[in-house]
């Protein structure tokens, strides 16, 4: 007889359906209706009715089948020790441009995981390659109407894609676009542009047969290879120089005026770096289509700078004193110097010193902020005048911690630099209030390890802003 899977479940909601049916943490999820849950989409799928039964094993062993009555969608309340409720599915490919494959060693382990999980393409945003997908996984993608995919493409020449993938299947893989067109699922694309290689006329055709997809797929963006220092033994790749970068914007926006009159989409987007690199400036905001494509790095410049300057017309200025400090990385200082000078003609009293951190861990071909070391930041700050407080983007820490991508802690930063730290949100507005609140505005680090602001404004008290 076949062992049912089966899933641990970790904690149970208060005033949950779980708990008023006695289901509580420790107990293992066996089936719901009759079925084996392979993972979260089919959990969720299968609790989405008004009458399910639920096959529970308790920690003795004992099995209880329960009939719940509730509500349509009303959810349950159970969370998983497994958030996907499976392991998660490893890149089968050896990309040319691969990141992952770029890292010095020594790093913390789950660093130099490749991840090519459809699943989490839908829970996280994830781009994958579609090449270790079954027909299975497709039809349960079809089944449950899941969208939007994000979809690494890089070409659909298939030979083409078989060499910069290294996987003899990554040519054919790209028929599974077919698939998910006609069921009209939604998609959005990525071609990560190596010089040389999916570029020039490789490109032109890559964006000309992916529009064949429109308007199931909704964005297509552009984006350069990151190169490493560490690239010994990899294939040779090449930056792009800043007339090859507008060359690249020359060609997708040639197609955008057409796409959008078409579709009322401008579909294929170049992210920030080439307009940085070709010193240009960005596009306005309504070709980004509503910022599809942020998360990327597509109009995220645009997006600070529009709201930076909507806070800015909107605030008073006054006599308020103080100094303070930002760091970021090569690729947004330009744009954060020029709207700390703003922010200093509007308020004549406030000192605002912009540095930008060349990154020598990883090369200095890597310019994004989130890049950045705690080593390096204390390397190139240390000993400067860096005012009541450095302020840092929010992006440049692991995600709900206080811990750099090279295990460095914050603490560790603030002690060896010998000034506070305040992490800033990634909005225009939220700049502009760490620009003018200076030393009111120190990070505090709350107990779930998210940061919050404490502001210490006379009619408030010092309390939390809500």
């Amino acid at each position: 007889m076949k062992k049912k899977k089966g899933h641990l479940i970790k904690s149970v909601k208060k005033g949950s359906i779980a708990e008023e049916m006695e289901i509580e943490a420790g107990d293992v999820l066996l089936e719901i209706n009759g079925e084996e849950m392979e993972d979260v989409f089919d959990y969720h799928y299968a609790i989405n009715d008004e009458y399910i039964e639920m096959l529970v094993k308790k920690p003795d062993g004992e099995e209880w089948l329960l009939e719940i009555d509730k509500e349509l969608d009303e959810d349950l309340g159970i969370e998983f020790e497994n958030g996907l409720m499976d392991n998660y599915k490893s890149c089968t490919n050896k990309c040319i441009f691969c990141f992952i494959d770029q890292m010095p060693k020594g790093m913390r382990e789950t660093l130099y995981f490749k991840d090519d999980d459809s699943r989490l393409s839908f829970l996280q945003g994830n781009y994958i390659t579609l090449t270790n997908m079954s027909d299975k996984d497709i039809d349960r993608i079809i089944k449950y109407h899941l969208c939007p995919i994000n979809i690494s493409v890089q070409t659909t020449n298939p030979k083409l894609r078989c060499k910069m993938l290294n996987n003899r299947f990554a040519g054919e893989a790209l028929k599974k676009l077919d698939r998910l067109s006609e069921a009209c699922i939604e998609m959005n694309g990525q071609v990560v542009l190596c010089k040389g290689v999916n570029d020039g006329e490789e490109l032109r055709h890559t964006i000309e047969d992916l529009s064949k997809y429109l308007p199931h797929m909704r964005s297509v963006s552009v984006v350069p290879a990151g190169l490493t220092k560490y690239r010994e033994g990899l294939y040779p790749l090449e930056m792009f120089s800043s007339e090859e970068a507008g060359e690249v914007i020359d060609m997708i926006e040639s197609y955008q005026k057409g796409f959008y009159e078409r579709y009322g989409l401008h579909f294929i987007h170049a992210s920030d770096e080439w307009y940085i690199n070709a010193g240009r400036d960005f596009p306005e905001e309504e070709r980004y289509d509503g910022y599809i494509q942020l998360e990327n790095g597509v109009g995220m410049m645009r997006l600070l700078k529009d709201e930076f300057l909507e806070a800015i017309k909107e605030t008073k200025s006054d006599d308020r004193k103080h100094h303070i400090s930002l760091a970021t990385g090569y690729l947004a200082y330009n744009l954060i110097k020029e709207l700390a000078d703003m922010t200093m003609e509007k308020f004549p009293n406030i000192k605002i010193d912009v540095y930008k951190i060349r990154n020598d861990f990883f090369g200095e071909t890597i310019t994004v902020s989130g890049l950045i070391t705690g080593q390096d930041i204390i390397a190139q700050l240390k000993g400067r005048n860096l005012g009541e407080v450095l302020l840092l983007p929010n992006n440049i820490l692991r995600s709900g911690e206080d811990i750099f991508l090279d295990d460095m802690y914050l603490t560790e930063v603030e002690k060896a630099l010998q000034v506070p730290v305040n992490i800033v949100k990634s909005s225009g507005k939220d700049l502009l209030l760490s620009f003018i609140d200076g030393k009111a505005a120190i990070t505090e680090r709350a107990a779930d390890g998210n940061f919050v602001y404490i502001k210490n404004y006379p009619d408030n008290g010092g309390k939390k802003d809500e």
